[in-house]
């Protein structure tokens, strides 16, 4: 199947594996057959009479040989073919996950993470079990069917045999049928299992606010009605995959049956012996197994397709942002940024940029303020690359910046998001994420963020865990250990983009006043919906709807009587009435 194909790599440098494993799994299916002949020649000798205690004993280590034998040799295959789904596993799961990693951010938007975690766990795992005991089930069911099918029909009887075989067509008819029915019962347990692990994802990330609006109890009773769901999908592919059990064994009882009359019948006649009955029959039993293993194999298929079908999706997702093959040769940015006339629509439709057009100086600042829903964070968020920009419209040292490779460009920016996201790690750690960074740079990045004096405050300092996104520490720490982060890279390209809302308006200034010493040798972009944090700009520009509707200094801006003198003097007043 095409979704196989992401394996391909793996088989390469792994099929020996599978080779050896289906060599020691051949090796016992032939030793183990060798048990029914023995049986028969003592049965045989035993009903003429003609066995003493020598031969008996003698029987009895062939069998303990041939149980010996085996074991080793179940021991081997084990190893080779269960050990290399383990292989597979661990190789698809790493596959899946680097490949996460090159996709577009636009990916994420339109895929829960729930989800995504679901692929990585239950599907990854029906993959193996597909790779292991069902490649170990298929093959070993096929060989001992063929085999054991011929040594009845040669050795024994091959009327006795076409008769014991009669009810086969009609389990191969009925195993395919209930085949499709899984295969489609199963991709809906699949998908159930992805809603109930977003609806856990989101809980537990979404904690605070379920507590603080009293949702505890609305919660229980969705997660409930997901994990119902999920029960009732899995009881329903389960009532197919239980048919499979019952009607094998009803199956293998009516070949029981018409062996012990017609072969009764061909005892008394002298056409066989006994002991070739006990054989034939004992050859039968061995036929069980293959039944049985014929019905968990097209379970334990199904499973693996649909899994693989789901997985090969998100494998053959294209990231919509990368290196193009016109990319040119630069190691590093000087920081000079133009807009072109810049647009720019979501891939959801939505129109976010028009017209727009700035030309920021190398070591300048441009600060960018609006209401939100602006375009604000749109306009930086088209200079990290995370979605790609028209040709021709934006350019950094006068090159395209669909051009510049991505990890030159996005080592050259210092990127402080409006999600002060951090990694559940220590704070040294999360400051000095961007790379390999001495005690001293990290110590110093916080003090230039203003965070320096808190962090030394905590019992273990810099060894401090954050917690999962940042928990432990307060909204305005997360902000400037954000910008620490940013900062320690000593980036060409600084852009904050609203990183300062959780501050007060004191520590504001002193975050500002370390920056600026930053910011003279470097480009800086500051987003904000203050008007205190970017009034020592070298340029502002008011947005609206998509579109500059202001831009100058702040003195000509106030003087200008516009939107940003609206917003300077709202919050002029809004700061009396907190003061007062």
């Amino acid at each position: 199947m095409k979704s196989f194909s992401h394996l391909r790599e793996f088989f390469r440098d792994n099929a020996w594996r599978y080779v050896v494993g289906i060599f020691w799994l051949i090796v016992v299916n032939i030793i183990s057959l060798q048990f029914p002949r023995l049986l028969g020649e003592v049965t045989d000798l035993i009903n003429m009479r003609q066995i003493g205690t020598a031969d008996l004993l003698r029987y009895a280590g062939y069998i303990v040989a041939i149980a010996v034998a085996m074991a080793v040799g179940r021991f081997m295959w084990r190893i080779f073919i269960m050990g290399s789904a383990r292989k597979v596993e661990y190789f698809l799961r790493n596959k899946l996950f680097a490949h996460f990693e090159t996709l577009s951010a636009n990916f994420f938007t339109e895929h829960k993470t729930g989800d995504l975690m679901a692929h990585a766990t239950n599907d990854v795992r029906a993959l193996r079990m597909t790779l292991g005991p069902g490649v170990l089930m298929l093959l070993d069911s096929i060989f001992m069917t063929v085999v054991t099918v011929y040594l009845m029909a040669n050795t024994i009887d091959w009327k006795l045999t076409l008769l014991a075989l009669l009810p086969m067509p009609f389990l191969a008819g009925l195993a395919g049928r209930l085949g499709k029915m899984i295969h489609g019962r199963f991709r809906a347990v699949q998908q159930s299992f992805s809603a109930l692990t977003d609806r856990v994802q989101e809980n537990l990330s979404g904690i605070r606010v379920i507590k603080s609006f009293v949702q505890e109890e609305a919660e229980i009773q969705r997660f409930d009605r997901a994990a119902r769901d999920y029960v009732v999908k899995n009881m329903q592919m389960i009532k197919v995959w239980g048919l499979m059990g019952p009607m094998i064994q009803l199956i293998s009882g009516i070949s029981y049956l018409i062996v012990l009359g017609y072969g009764g019948i061909m005892v008394i006649s002298a056409a066989i012996t006994l002991g070739e009955l006990v054989a034939f029959n004992t050859y039968l039993g061995m036929l069980v197994w293959p039944m049985m293993a014929l019905g968990r194999v097209i379970n334990v298929l199904q499973r693996g397709i649909a899994s693989m079908e789901r997985l090969g999706a998100l494998l053959s997702a294209k990231p919509e942002v990368f290196d193009g093959p016109d990319c040119v040769e630069v190691s590093e940015l000087k920081g000079e940024i133009e807009f072109r006339n810049l647009d720019f629509t979501y891939p959801n439709g939505t129109e976010a940029l028009k017209g727009i057009n700035i030309r920021l100086p190398r070591g300048k600042t441009l600060a960018i303020i609006g209401r939100t829903g602006s375009g604000k964070t749109t306009l930086v968020n088209l200079l990290v690359r995370l979605y790609n920009p028209k040709p021709g419209q934006l350019f950094i040292d006068g090159i395209d910046i669909n051009r510049i490779p991505l990890k030159v460009l996005r080592e050259n920016i210092g990127f402080v998001p409006q999600d002060n996201f951090l990694f559940s790690d220590t704070i040294a750690n999360n400051i000095a994420f961007a790379g390999e960074f001495s005690q001293e740079e990290i110590e110093e990045a916080a003090r230039l963020a203003q965070v320096y004096d808190n962090i030394v405050d905590f019992p273990n300092k810099f060894e401090t865990m954050s917690g999962e996104r940042g928990l432990t520490l307060s909204g305005g720490q997360k902000q400037r250990i954000s910008i620490a982060r940013a900062l320690i890279k000593d980036p060409a390209i600084l852009i904050l983009d609203d990183c300062l809302s959780a501050v007060d308006t004191h520590t504001e200034e002193e975050i500002l006043k370390g920056l600026r010493k930053v910011m003279q040798t470097r480009t800086s972009i500051i987003i904000s919906h203050r008007v205190s944090t970017v009034k020592d700009a070298d340029e502002i520009i008011v947005m609206d709807q998509g579109r500059i509707v202001e831009r100058g200094t702040h003195q000509e801006l106030i003087r200008r009587g516009g939107l940003y003198q609206h917003l300077y003097l709202k919050q002029q007043l809004e700061k009396k009435v907190a003061e007062a």
